[in-house]
């Protein structure tokens, strides 16, 4: 078993920690949504999921509990709002201090993934797919999730060194 509620930035640390591998929850965390996505147990494929309308941490915490019981999830990659630069700034705080408390609600251990380049990522897949405005409007935040976990699980699975 590995170190429960562990929140960290190293891939090799979080990978320590599930030795067992595990379905991965991704969240993309905005100001009023949660973008998420999941990946298979064998961290090949990571699927965009929902977007959740983003409230106080009690009520996202139960939309999320829902989802972590329903496809038993081992572990959660969170993007993490670098500058450009790689400095951090308010949003990367937020996003560690959330980190901090979905590992203490959900006993799970959180990686805090750089997330640069991930919207803009998905959104010209969307683009891609031929996908309307505002479709992509309503599902960037979930897409820009499964972008990140995709770069995640490809670390861990030590394609992506």
């Amino acid at each position: 078993m590995g170190e429960r509620g562990l929140v960290t930035d190293s891939a090799a640390e979080f990978d320590a920690a599930l030795p067992d591998g595990g379905v991965l929850l991704a969240l993309d965390i905005g100001t009023r949504t949660l973008g998420v996505a999941t990946c298979d147990v064998g961290w090949r494929f990571a699927t965009a999921g929902k977007t959740l309308p983003r409230g106080k941490f009690g009520k996202d915490s139960a939309a999320l509990r829902e989802i972590v019981a329903a496809r038993k999830v081992a572990g959660i990659v969170i993007g993490l709002p670098r500058n450009m630069d790689g400095s951090e700034g308010p949003r990367c705080q937020a996003s560690r201090a959330y980190g901090r408390n979905l590992a203490e609600a959900f006993g799970l251990p959180v990686l805090l993934w750089d997330e640069r380049w991930s919207t803009a990522s998905a959104e010209a897949a969307m683009i891609g797919q031929d996908m309307s405005r505002a479709k992509r409007a309503t599902r960037i935040d979930s897409h820009a999730a499964a972008v990140i976990l995709q770069a995640a699980i490809d670390r861990l699975a030590g394609s992506a060194f």
